[in-house]
């Protein structure tokens, strides 16, 4: 190898990340880099070093915008959207996702406080059935229709 091919790989390597340090750095493992890479999340490393394929730098600002995306509940589909509207000039586009994302989060919260209110009523109905012979909780869960989002009891 020449020694001006050596400086330009040491240059690189200055300003680029191969997989390990770039998981590392952004507080995820290997392999999310990888699933990321595949959903075209994160584009494919193109540069070399050597023998390692390496990723820019602000590759990880994008995957730590990816993680925090996903805290706030987005999908991974969802924060492709987002990333797709990264420069923030189509402001509109992005109020859509994220107005579809909280009215999801709001009526996942209003069936939260749903079960909670029916598994509340079958605490109290459990304490004050002291003559029945089996438990309210077991006897509504082991007779009763599964409950699911936006049926009575859920």
């Amino acid at each position: 190898m020449s020694a001006a091919s050596q400086t330009n790989d040491a240059g690189k390597a200055s300003r680029a990340l191969t997989i390990g340090r770039l998981a590392r750095s952004a507080d995820v493992g290997v392999e999310t880099v990888r699933h990321y890479t595949r959903l075209k999340l994160l584009a494919a490393p193109k540069e070399r070093v050597g023998a390692y394929r390496v990723y820019p730098t602000h590759t990880v600002a994008r995957i730590r915008f990816i993680k925090r995306a996903q805290e706030l509940g987005f999908t991974l589909k969802e924060i492709a959207g987002l990333l797709a509207l990264e420069d923030g000039r189509d402001r509109a586009a992005v109020r859509k996702i994220a107005g579809a994302r909280l009215a999801q989060i709001e009526q996942r919260l209003a069936d939260l406080q749903a079960m909670a209110g029916h598994l509340r009523h079958l605490l109290h109905e459990c304490e004050h059935a002291h003559g029945r012979v089996r438990c309210p909780i077991i006897q509504a869960i082991a007779e009763g229709p599964p409950a699911g989002p936006g049926q009575p009891g859920y």
